[in-house]
């Protein structure tokens, strides 16, 4: 059998595209209506993605200018906390994965490891965690710091982190809940087990007080492409959301996360690259560049702003619109590996303050593919087979049209060129992405 590529879902209630939600068709949407998230999933579902992911950011920014007044006004800025609203999804749909975004600088590992496997055992297998370090200083004064760590130090914290909710996940063994009602055990204490976790950031005693995940482990996804996110990435990762505008790009960093797998003896197939990719479909290729246009005459340049701003921790309104766009690179504070192609194509193109704004709120400088289903299907089909990624994180540039654009249309062209699923062959998230389900690393040492 062919190997096929895998194809994630980025949720939001008004799409991806900055002029998205000002689209005519565009729905107009709650977005905590229970409803409407239960229509995007079961599309989902209907089409045989692998998964759903849910963003979370726990702020609403406001670098740009010291007021959150551009983020508000011109964009949707409220956003469903995503445990919560997967645990409700989870009820309505049946072979789908649930992922969403925890932040390792503002959660404890207990917390994050006990949600996390709780959503796993409600999904039956389903679930993903998105794991990120966050980035503005107006998160972090969301939980009484006056900034946010800096770039190595949250990454150092990120690493103890995930070690200690990897040992909580395992402090059940998989066969320690007996209930036996005529012994009167509940459970085999020999197969419960306390982490003892003692480092620079946590002392964890344990154990979980849930038992171990039906995944084993929860997927473990993270998203990013600097150099400590490498690193992090290529020991503990399972699928990699990355932002790559071109093909090039694209395939480096495939190349060289592949590689770093390879030296730290991990197989090249224990971790999916799924860089998030928008589509703009259109009947025929002048139709997809119109609306592609008509997208583009909507974005106001303070969203741009505004976001860049929050993304980068850096206040941009100190710079004027109409010159070249500043050379900051050393003084951003927050994404990293995202904004380094963004001053490489400010540079060579020589563009301003404003041009740069514009052009990166469109998409947030990920890839974006327009054109009809059969010519978008051979831009997928190119990065697929030419070495660029195991498939794709999929982005509506707008909701409920430009959705149903992709599933009814992209991934049935997909399917017809044997490149995607047409059934679920498994029940877990695991089996969707033919991970292995990890061992535990207790389980040899219990006492009998």
């Amino acid at each position: 059998m062919s190997k096929m590529m895998h194809l994630g879902l980025f949720v939001t209630a008004a799409g991806h595209h900055a002029g998205g939600w000002r689209h005519p068709d565009a729905a107009v949407s709650d977005p905590l209506d229970p409803d409407y998230y239960q229509s995007i999933a079961q599309k989902a579902e209907r089409a045989k993605l692998d998964m759903l992911f849910i963003a979370d950011k726990l702020a609403i920014d406001d670098n740009y200018g010291s007021s959150f007044d551009m983020t508000v006004t011109h964009r949707p800025s409220l956003s469903a906390e995503p445990l919560t609203l997967l645990a409700a999804l989870s009820a309505v749909t049946d072979r789908i994965g649930l992922a969403a975004t925890a932040s390792t600088t503002y959660n404890e590992p207990f917390h994050i490891a006990r949600k996390f496997a709780t959503l796993d055992h409600l999904s039956k297998g389903r679930a993903a965690w998105n794991v990120v370090t966050s980035t503005s200083d107006a998160e972090a004064r969301n939980f009484s710091k006056l900034e946010h760590l800096d770039h190595s130090t949250r990454y150092d914290r990120a690493t103890e982190f995930l070690e200690v909710v990897r040992s909580l996940w395992d402090s059940w063994e998989n066969d320690a809940l007996l209930s036996d009602k005529e012994k009167g055990i509940f459970a085999d204490k020999d197969k419960v087990h306390y982490v003892h976790h003692q480092g620079e950031w946590f002392n964890v005693r344990g154990p979980l007080n849930v038992q171990r995940p039906p995944q084993g482990h929860p997927v473990l996804i993270q998203a990013g492409s600097s150099g400590p996110f490498r690193d992090l990435a290529a020991r503990y990762a399972e699928v990699i959301f990355t932002a790559q505008p071109n093909f090039e790009s694209a395939r480096s960093f495939y190349d060289d996360f592949k590689g770093r797998l390879q030296a730290l003896s991990r197989s090249r197939d224990d971790v999916k690259i799924l860089p998030g990719t928008m589509l703009i479909v259109g009947h025929t290729e002048r139709e997809a560049q119109e609306k592609e246009r008509y997208l583009e005459s909507l974005i106001h340049t303070n969203t741009g702003l505004a976001f860049m701003s929050g993304s980068m921790n850096y206040d941009l309104s100190k710079h004027p619109l109409d010159e070249p766009f500043p050379d900051i690179e050393h003084a951003i504070r927050g994404s990293r590996g995202r904004f380094q192609f963004v001053f490489r194509k400010a540079r060579e193109e020589g563009l301003t303050l404003e041009q740069v704004a514009r052009w990166y709120i469109a998409s947030r400088s990920h890839h974006i593919v327009t054109g009809t289903p059969e010519t978008i299907a051979d831009r997928l089909e190119q990065w697929f087979r030419g070495g660029a990624c195991d498939g794709f994180n999929l982005m509506a540039p707008y909701m409920m049209d430009g959705l149903d654009d992709i599933l009814e249309h992209v991934v049935p062209e997909l399917q017809n060129r044997g490149l995607f699923r047409e059934e679920y062959n498994g029940v877990t998230l695991r089996d969707h992405f033919g991970l292995k389900q990890p061992g535990n690393r207790y389980a040899k040492t219990a006492i009998r």
